[in-house]
């Protein structure tokens, strides 16, 4: 595991940005497990976030891996099943894994990919997800914080 003394990025919410590992997706982590995926998904310029309801925070579409489920694959679904936008596995590119240490202080890694929309879907908010908005990385937000860490990491995923 990599840490650095400071981290690279601190959100509102507790959670730290310790480090982020740009090597191969198949990397596998004997100290710490590689338990999310994270999008950056980019339409035009701007970058989409959703609106968690109960953490009232702006971050990228992301979540757990299930049973039998790749890193890649669970980025996919969840920003399915978190934002409504499609994009399918096989089109998302690899950015790295963030080493994240969360309020609780749980250590976990995350894949974090990108990938451009062609279109934007509609989006029909749910239990979980209150908002999507596509971010231009400086206006100002309405209706929650920022997951600075989110912040942090979409702009690692931009050449």
């Amino acid at each position: 595991m990599t840490e650095t003394a400071r981290p690279l990025a601190t959100g509102p919410l507790g959670m730290k940005l310790l480090a982020f590992e740009r090597v191969p997706e198949e990397t596998r982590f004997a100290d710490v497990p590689v338990a999310y995926g994270l999008v950056a998904l980019w339409h035009t310029g701007r970058l989409l976030l959703v609106h968690v309801r109960h953490r009232d925070c702006w971050e990228l579409p992301g979540g757990g891996i299930d049973p039998g489920e790749t890193p890649r694959e669970a980025a996919a679904r969840e920003l399915w099943e978190e934002a409504g936008q499609r994009v399918e596995p096989g089109e998302l590119r690899f950015s790295g894994f963030a080493l994240t240490a969360l309020p609780d202080k749980r250590t976990l890694y995350g894949a974090v990919y990108d990938a451009e929309a062609a279109h934007v879907a509609d989006f029909t908010p749910t239990d979980e997800i209150a908002a999507i908005h596509w971010w231009d990385l400086s206006e100002p937000l309405r209706g929650g914080r920022l997951q600075t860490v989110d912040a942090y990491l979409a702009g690692l995923t931009r050449p």
